[in-house]
């Protein structure tokens, strides 16, 4: 059954024994497609990089860049410890996510500070879009006693909300206010 963003979902509820949990099942799911994000933003963050003014939001992104692909190691060895290949799943949000960080790029004039504000409120909706997906994921890995694998999720959302308010701190150091200057 296709849901409406036209993927299938990849999991359902089950009632025999002998299978996989439900629970564990949608879990590895959440994984599959937070993995799908964290390799399209290492895909997309340059694009942010070459479109940035400020020198310290174009270092913000090149920082959190470097980070991003961290997160996909660390999704790596979350496959690892749930005995799985790293398989990724289409994320929509992300994709679409993405897609409105390169809308505000097209619709803003090169070279402004209002781009750059533009970007960071992009940035912004997918580090919150991250942190709830982590939150989330961290919580099932508890209740399913996957300690370790809840561990190196702590980890990757700690970084998410740090990124996020280094993207608040950013904005409130003159970007905005350059922005609201600006014709």
């Amino acid at each position: 059954m296709k849901n409406e963003t036209n993927t299938e979902p990849g999991f359902s509820t089950k009632t025999s024994a002998k299978e996989e949990p439900a629970l564990l099942e949608l879990f590895k799911d959440g994984i599959m497609d937070i993995y799908w994000a964290e390799n399209h933003l290492v895909k997309n963050l340059p694009k942010m990089i070459r479109a940035a003014t400020s020198a310290e939001l174009v270092k913000t992104i090149e920082d959190h860049l470097e980070q991003t692909k961290g997160h996909v190691s660390r999704l790596e060895q979350v496959f690892g410890l749930l005995d799985e290949k790293p398989l990724a799943k289409k994320c929509d949000a992300m994709e679409g996510l993405t897609k409105e960080g390169e809308g505000i790029i097209e619709s803003t004039e090169s070279g402004t500070s209002t781009r750059d504000v533009g970007i960071i409120l992009a940035s912004q909706k997918v580090e919150h879009y991250e942190i709830a997906t982590y939150g989330g994921l961290t919580q099932l890995a508890q209740t399913l006693g996957l300690d370790d694998v809840a561990q190196l999720l702590y980890q990757t959302l700690a970084e998410e909300k740090a990124a996020d308010q280094l993207l608040t701190v950013v904005a409130e150091n003159n970007i905005n206010y350059k922005a609201s200057e600006e014709a």
